[in-house]
């Protein structure tokens, strides 16, 4: 068996790596596309892609499921792979808003073995093994209960925290990675979305989460499972343990997004 904890340090490393490539494009300037869905895409995002594809590669030749390389679909043959978001959270990065972030995640038959968070503007990194508890540099961090919901900008434009407004503090966010891993260190008590997310958006953050002591699902309370053909999952539900229920009750009674009908409409998702 792998040493987790040494696979946890050196994906660490990498992650920091990337982010210091990242904020050295920053300050040099970039341009900006636009992908076929009309999000857009940075020399950052694909730079940072290379560098965690090789480098993590090296310290574990597995799987590789990333958002800026294209899929393949060989990965669902193996148990173990590599799910990286390099850049989440692109928006805010053009914004110059310091809520950006690189994700990685290692999973196994499904699950996340470990994963690390790494905001590159507050120099912050966010780290867990399976068993092992979470981290943010260095130090254990916990839960917390509270009042506040981190929510993502784009959504509460959507008006989809709206129902929200009257019992909790709704408070915007960018990258959801990120979104997690403040719930993890107990900055707020939940986060969740009412969509569907790409498994490189939640896997690293949401094992945070779960080993901050929290509880991180997709939205309707089932587990989170990653390498599947259809890379996404049902929406994300995560906090601390009561937090998570008050919220899971009110979503419950109000619904998933319309923009959840995207994974009924696509035969390779299970």
């Amino acid at each position: 068996m792998t040493d987790l904890h040494r696979l946890l340090r050196e994906a660490s490393h990498i992650a920091e790596r990337a982010g210091i490539l990242i904020e050295r494009i920053r300050a040099e300037g970039f341009d900006t596309a636009s992908k076929d869905d009309r999000s857009p895409v940075t020399r950052a995002d694909r730079e940072a892609d290379t560098l965690l594809r090789q480098e993590l590669l090296r310290l574990e030749p597995v799987g590789w499921l990333s958002e800026e390389t294209a899929d393949n679909e060989e990965r669902l043959a193996l148990d173990r792979l590599w799910v990286v978001d390099p850049l989440d959270g692109t928006k805010e990065f053009m914004k110059g808003l310091p809520e950006y972030s690189v994700a990685i995640a290692l999973v196994e038959s499904g699950s996340p073995l470990l994963g690390v968070v790494h905001n590159p503007a507050t120099g912050e990194t966010y780290s867990a093994g399976h068993g092992l508890g979470a981290s943010r540099n260095g130090e254990r961090i916990a839960v917390r209960e509270g009042n506040q919901i981190l929510a993502s900008r784009s959504e509460i434009a959507k008006g989809e925290f709206e129902p929200f407004e009257a019992s909790w503090e709704i408070r915007p966010v960018g990258s959801i990675q990120y979104k997690l891993s403040l719930i993890a260190a107990g900055a707020a008590a939940v986060t969740f979305s009412r969509g569907p997310k790409h498994e490189w958006d939640v896997c690293a953050g949401a094992l945070i989460v779960n080993e901050a002591g929290g509880i991180a699902t997709d939205l309707f309370g089932d587990p989170l499972r990653y390498n599947q053909p259809f890379p996404k999952v049902k929406g994300i539900m995560a906090g601390a343990a009561n937090a998570y229920a008050r919220a899971s009750e009110q979503v419950s009674a109000i619904g998933a997004s319309d923009r959840m009908a995207e994974l009924a409409e696509r035969p390779d998702f299970q």
